[in-house]
Order: C-alpha cells, then sequence, then structure tokens
C-alpha cells in the first residue's frame, strides 16, 4: 500500500508542476492572423507598376461641333411680268455669272410701248425747244415755260416706265452661283409668269459651315477667329467665324455660327455634315494614355499617382481635349509620376514598386 500511495503522490506533484509552470514561468504568445499576415506582407515583394512623369505645356484646345455645310447665298429667280417664255438658257448645275440672261419671255408689245414713250418725248422736247425762244422775247406768257417743261418730264418718266416694263421681260441673274434647279420649260404658261418662280440659283463661294453650340461653350468663341472644318468625305478647310448668334434657338438651346470657308473652285458641297473645330485658350495640361485615367471610390475621373517614398496616391483630373490615342488633362503637378500600367490593382496608400513602361515592358517579355 505504501509504494501505491508514493506512486499516487508523485503523480498529483508532478501535475502540479506542470500547472504551476505555465502561471509562473514566462511563455511567448501564439501569433494572431494578423500579425502573421503582417509578417507575410513584410516578405512579400511590392507590387510593380509603370509610371510615366507629367510634363506640363500650353496646350491649345479645340472646341469640336457637329455641323454642316450652307450655301452663303440661295434664292428662287422670278419673273417680273407677264408672257410666254420663250427661252431658256439655263439648266441644273449651270454656272453663271452676275448679270448673265437665265431666261427670256415674250414681247408682248413693250418694245412698242418703248417707241411710242420715245417718240412723245422727242415731240414734247421739240415743244419745248420751239417755245423756249417765244416765252423768253414775251411773246407768250412764261406760264407756258412750266407746263411745258412738266409734260416733256412726264413723257420722259412714262419712257423710263416702258422701258423697265421691258427689261422685265428679260430674266437675268442677281450674282454669280450656280443654277440648283430649274422649274418651268420653254413655251409653259402664256401670260402667267409673274411671280412665278423659273430657277434656284445658290452661290457657293463662300461657303458656310454651321455649327450649333451650347450654351455653356459658347464663351469662348469670337467673331473674327480661325476655324478648321472637317468635311464627311475626308476633306479639310479653314476659314473665319464671321457670325455668332446672340439669341438661342427656342427648341434646342443653342446658338448658330457661322464659318465662311474660300470656296472658289466649288468643290465643297452645299448641305454636307462637317465637323467644326474651333481652336480655344492655351492652357497648361498634360498628355497621357487613355488607359492611364480612372475613377475613385466616390466616381472622381483622375489617375493614380506614385509619390517619392512609393506611396499610391489619387489626383482627380480635368479633360482638356480628347485625342485618339491621348488625352490632355489639367490638373496634375508638373513632374508627377503617373502609373500608366497597373493603376486598377493598387489602392491609395499602397507602397509599390514604380518602373520605367518600358523597363515593365521588357520584364514581360
Amino acid at each position: 500500500m505504501k509504494a501505491r500511495h508514493f506512486t499516487a503522490l508523485g503523480i498529483v506533484a508532478a501535475a502540479g508542476l506542470w500547472i504551476a509552470s505555465g502561471q509562473l514561468l514566462p511563455h511567448q504568445p501564439a501569433p494572431t492572423e494578423a500579425a502573421l499576415r503582417t509578417a507575410a506582407d513584410a516578405t512579400k515583394k511590392p507590387f510593380r507598376v509603370a509610371v510615366e512623369r507629367a510634363t506640363l505645356v500650353p496646350h491649345s484646345r479645340k472646341l469640336t461641333i457637329s455641323g454642316r455645310t450652307e450655301a452663303d447665298k440661295r434664292v428662287m429667280v422670278m419673273a417680273r411680268t407677264s408672257g410666254v417664255l420663250t427661252e431658256l438658257r439655263v439648266k441644273r448645275g449651270s454656272q453663271v455669272q452676275k448679270g448673265d440672261v437665265i431666261a427670256i419671255l415674250s414681247d408682248e408689245a413693250r418694245e412698242a410701248q418703248v417707241v411710242q414713250a420715245e417718240a412723245v418725248v422727242m415731240q414734247k422736247r421739240t415743244e419745248l425747244e420751239a417755245k423756249r425762244g417765244l416765252i423768253m422775247t414775251g411773246t407768250l406768257p412764261r406760264l407756258q415755260l412750266v407746263d411745258l417743261e412738266a409734260q416733256l418730264r412726264a413723257a420722259e418718266a412714262a419712257l423710263a416706265g416702258a422701258e423697265a416694263e421691258r427689261d422685265r421681260g428679260v430674266v437675268r441673274a442677281p450674282w454669280s452661283g450656280v443654277v440648283q434647279d430649274v422649274g418651268v420649260e420653254v413655251g409653259q404658261a402664256a401670260f402667267s409668269f409673274a411671280g412665278k418662280e423659273l430657277a434656284v440659283l445658290v452661290s457657293l463661294d463662300p461657303m458656310l459651315a454651321i455649327a450649333e453650340v451650347a450654351e455653356r461653350k459658347l464663351a469662348g468663341i469670337k467673331v473674327g477667329e480661325r476655324a478648321d472644318v472637317r468635311l464627311v468625305t475626308g476633306e479639310a478647310a479653314s476659314g473665319r467665324i464671321r457670325f455668332v448668334a446672340k439669341t438661342a434657338s427656342t427648341t434646342t438651346r443653342t446658338y448658330r455660327v457661322e464659318i465662311e470657308l474660300p470656296n472658289g473652285d466649288g468643290k465643297i458641297p452645299d448641305g454636307i455634315t462637317a465637323e467644326v473645330m474651333v481652336p480655344q485658350a492655351a492652357v497648361m495640361a498634360a498628355r497621357m494614355p487613355r488607359s492611364a485615367l480612372t475613377f475613385a471610390s466616390n466616381g472622381d475621373l483622375g489617375v493614380r499617382t506614385v509619390d517619392a517614398d512609393g506611396t499610391v496616391a489619387f489626383a482627380p483630373i480635368t479633360v482638356v481635349e480628347d485625342e485618339q490615342a491621348a488625352m490632355w488633362v489639367a490638373g496634375l503637378a508638373n513632374g508627377s509620376r503617373v502609373i500608366v500600367q497597373g493603376q486598377d490593382f493598387v489602392r491609395e496608400g499602397q507602397v509599390v514598386e514604380a518602373v520605367g513602361a518600358h523597363e515593365l515592358t521588357a520584364v514581360a517579355k
């Protein structure tokens, strides 16, 4: 029995010593999950991103507006008297100069009326000259001189009216242009041409480029400034702004802008779709790849940058001009290191390894 007692006491004593050792002796606590993750991050290599330095330069912005071409002048050539259309000297597409004959109407005795008026003028002038001497010598009363002069002036006025009526039978081009349409035929509609449209005449030189500009962009457009126009056909032209509307359209709330384009050769057609580019005031901007732009968590547009110690930051920017391959942006400090590759895989405050874009491309290869 004593042996069993000693064995039991020994076991109890050993257990007590083991329990006491946990309270009395120093020990190392078990590492937490956060500590393990921190240790892993400390040994992990920083994420590598490609950066480019932002160089600020004065950049002239271009306001690009959709528009169309429009003939400078368009008129419906009309007959101003009655008669039969006896001759038509133009057709669609005909080039005419100012004063060229477009159509001729039948005479309708207009020339005879001119001859008659000329005869009356000659008669009254002869009477006046014959009686002027008698009146001056007192043979005839002086009052007759006034009467004879009045009759001569009335005859001359009648002659002028007859000549004007005769000239109305010949329809001429009011200015140089191109005949757009002809709506009559020779021999058509006798005695009904007064006030009737004979042809449509348009002037193609100069040609106008018409654009409708929103009110918030109107401030940078001024009369006399240069503007570039690119047609849907691929042709390009340059001109000057000649008109900026002061009243907005009631339907679109936009303002009409006219750009005058030289078109002596007539290559720019009327009514074709065009893109108008108006240079704006220069601003300090940097040229960045389109892919570098990203959005912050609050929805702001900007780029991610890397400071001197490799910490990522977000810089909001303003788009100055959008090109096909790149974008001009404002809001960056000169010399900022902008992340151009890998910006979507990092976050603000993260420490990264910044290398040049060519170095990251070489490593990828």
